[in-house]
């Protein structure tokens, strides 16, 4: 079983994962990767990469005979398949055993028999660990399902038998649902697995995910690496996850600790499997949901309260390794969080999220497994989460403030993320408290969940990060500044300059000097700051004589400015326009549709030739600019009338600042 080049099944954060686990180990690995994959980090930080079909998964990483043609091609002896994809597909890992590769996994019949819900609910009553009360037979008739329903009675759930992730699952509250709710999981079943077979399981109200982590070599050594809690869910899919899991009796912990492990030796697993519970803290008993044969997404809080790498593990037990050591030597320290990154939008029924990351500017001192980075491109073909926080304290409590911590450090610009979601789940007493469930949400937000609206000092200070970013400090040369205050003097308003929240009609104002300078919000609400500065993405000065330091990201849009802002309520992230920008939108049709003269590049104007109301013919020259010590005569695009003028002579100009704005004459 010896191997020295593995390739990785999978793309994303599990990727760059198992990466660094085979260059730990001295192994080499493959990427393969779809064409929409094609510049994303996990491929560039390969040895070898192979592009394998279309963004469509299932041309790409769901093909297995275009991954076994690249393990071939580029001498892999090993394939590791991440978590999702083809990771519990049974066929698959045969597939990769017949091509006389290693499949860093349990044994192919293993994850079949744990892959039918069915089957391995059958097994976990074999080996004596609880399981819901239910049916799970062979006859699927209607007849046959309906009848056990009313036997069982409501509420109970009607699951799919393969597969997971709440597809082909269907809660039931009401008798005369049943038939509705058997045949709409039926043809989800199908359509997502291929398999119609579905049972009936008591639903347990108010009750907690609980699962335990179990880790065996191919020398009949197997262990548990302890529990994890992953009870804050959506529909099912898994939000935010800890270990250990909090608040369990001791002797029900250990009871569900070696009820696993039953489990896992009576199936003669090997490699790294969780066996998942339902945990009902009302009457304490825990109850067998499933096993999955595979890494799990939430793994590495349980590689941060234990030292130990479960890929590592992964890849020496697939070389034949023993472990070197035993349930005894396994301790746990402290506790760990670990906050799902996902691109959406939770407000808006958590709408997926696409497009180009402008900014990726992740916390310090925290754990971050992520598959993207400044620059990706995110699209709609995978999953949306991109990335997860892993957090670990000496406790429970301090890991919750250390995970609100990180997140409230973690600027992204150019797309939505769950951030602020996640934050709102950390903070909430509910998950203090340990009264969470697994279909808790509607109770922790019973109105729903609202992105919070920065308050008003936060507004004023996203509006002076920026005005300080663009005024001309001490030591620039002309040509390194935009100076906002020069817009404004033709206007008569000296000292003041103009920014504009996006959608906003009504400015906000930045008016004083490096000593004091006044915001004033388009309410009239005036933010005085003291001692204003912006160095290395952090903003201070004082407010009312108290000091504050906030993080502060700036990026240009094509059409106005980002500025990424810490807040009371987390990162948050303010869309602005400049005067320039207004101005340019009404040139481009945006905004009035008229037209403007611009200059081409920064420089300082020598001479203006026309007042507003002149008349001119298309060449005539408005403007006469200095720039890299050359005069340039600026014309008149088109016959027609001056509207209105923003500069002066001797006024220092950017590139594409607005000059003059000419209204075209009308025809007769």
């Amino acid at each position: 079983m010896s191997f020295t080049r593995v390739l990785i099944a999978n793309r994303g954060e599990i990727a760059r994962r198992i990466q660094r686990g085979c260059h730990k180990l001295g192994l080499e690995t493959v990427a393969v990767f779809s064409e929409a994959d094609r510049d994303a980090p996990f491929v560039a930080e390969a040895d070898h990469a192979v592009c394998i079909g279309p963004a469509a998964a299932s041309e790409s990483y769901l093909n297995v005979p275009a991954i076994l043609g690249a393990a071939r091609a580029t001498g892999a002896g090993a394939v590791h398949p991440g978590y999702g994809f083809l990771s519990e597909n049974a066929d698959f890992a045969a597939a990769v055993e017949a091509a006389g590769l290693v499949f860093i996994g349990p044994e192919p019949d293993a994850i079949a028999q744990m892959g039918s819900k069915i089957a391995a609910k059958a097994a976990a009553e074999a080996a004596g660990v609880p399981v819901l009360p239910g049916y799970r037979g062979a006859d699927q008739s209607d007849s046959r399902l309906l009848q056990e329903a009313g036997a069982l009675g409501v509420p109970f759930l009607v699951k799919a038998s393969a597969g997971g992730g709440g597809r082909g699952m269907r809660l039931v509250t009401d008798m005369a649902d049943a038939p509705k709710a058997i045949a709409s999981a039926r043809a989800e079943a199908q359509g997502a697995f291929g398999d119609p077979a579905v049972f009936l399981e008591r639903y347990a109200l108010r009750s907690r995910h609980v699962e335990v982590q179990v880790l065996g070599d191919t020398h009949g050594n197997l262990v548990h690496l302890g529990d994890r809690d992953c009870s804050l869910q959506r529909n099912h899919q898994k939000l935010i996850e800890e270990a250990p899991a909090p608040n369990l009796p001791d002797d029900l912990r250990e009871h569900m600790r070696a009820a696993a492990v039953r489990l896992a030796q009576a199936i003669g697993y090997r490699s790294a499997g969780t066996v998942e519970y339902l945990y009902d803290p009302e009457r304490r008993a825990y109850y067998f949901l499933e096993m999955n044969t595979r890494l799990q997404v939430e793994h590495p809080v349980t590689e941060a309260i234990t030292g130990i790498d479960l890929v590592e593990w992964q890849l020496r037990i697939a070389r034949g390794e023993r472990l070197t050591f035993q349930q005894p030597d396994v301790h746990f320290e402290g506790h760990a969080i670990e906050v799902r990154v996902a691109a959406e939008n939770p407000a808006e029924n958590y709408r997926p999220e696409t497009g180009r990351i402008t900014l990726w500017v992740p916390p310090s001192g925290v754990r971050l497994d992520t598959g993207v980075g400044e620059g990706s491109t995110v699209g709609h073909h995978y999953d949306s989460m991109l990335a997860k926080l892993i957090i670990h304290a000496p406790d429970r409590a301090q890991a919750i403030r250390k995970s609100v911590a990180a997140i409230d450090g973690f600027a992204v610009g150019g797309l939505g993320l769950n951030l602020a979601f996640q934050r709102a789940l950390l903070i909430h007493p509910d998950f203090a408290a340990i009264r969470h469930h697994t279909a808790g949400l509607g109770e922790m937000f019973v109105n729903g969940w609202a992105h919070p609206a920065p308050d008003a000092q936060s507004r004023a200070l996203a509006t002076l990060a920026l005005h300080l970013h663009l005024v001309p400090t001490a030591g620039n040369t002309p040509w390194q500044g935009l100076g906002a205050w020069r817009l404004t003097a033709p206007a008569g308003r000296p000292g003041a300059a103009f920014y504009w929240a996006l959608g906003d009609e009504d400015p906000t104002s930045a008016a004083g000097d490096k000593r004091h300078l006044t915001i004033r919000l388009p309410d009239g609400t005036p933010v005085t700051v003291e001692a204003p500065g912006l160095t290395a993405d952090r903003l201070t000065g004082r407010v009312g004589g108290v000091p504050f330091t906030r993080a502060a990201h700036l990026r240009r849009t094509k059409k106005h400015w980002q500025v990424f802002l810490s807040t009371p309520d987390g990162m948050a992230g303010f869309a602005i326009e400049t005067l320039e920008d207004r101005h340019l939108q009404r040139a481009s049709g945006k905004v009035g549709g008229a037209d403007l003269l611009v200059a081409p590049m920064p420089g300082a104007v020598v001479e203006l030739r026309v007042a507003p109301g002149d008349r001119v013919a298309a060449g005539d020259t408005l403007v006469v600019l200095e720039a890299m010590k050359l005069l340039q005569s600026l014309v008149a695009p088109f016959a027609g009338i001056v509207a209105e003028i923003y500069c002066a002579a001797g006024d220092t100009v950017a590139g594409q600042a607005p000059l003059v704005k000419l209204d075209p004459e009308e025809t007769q």
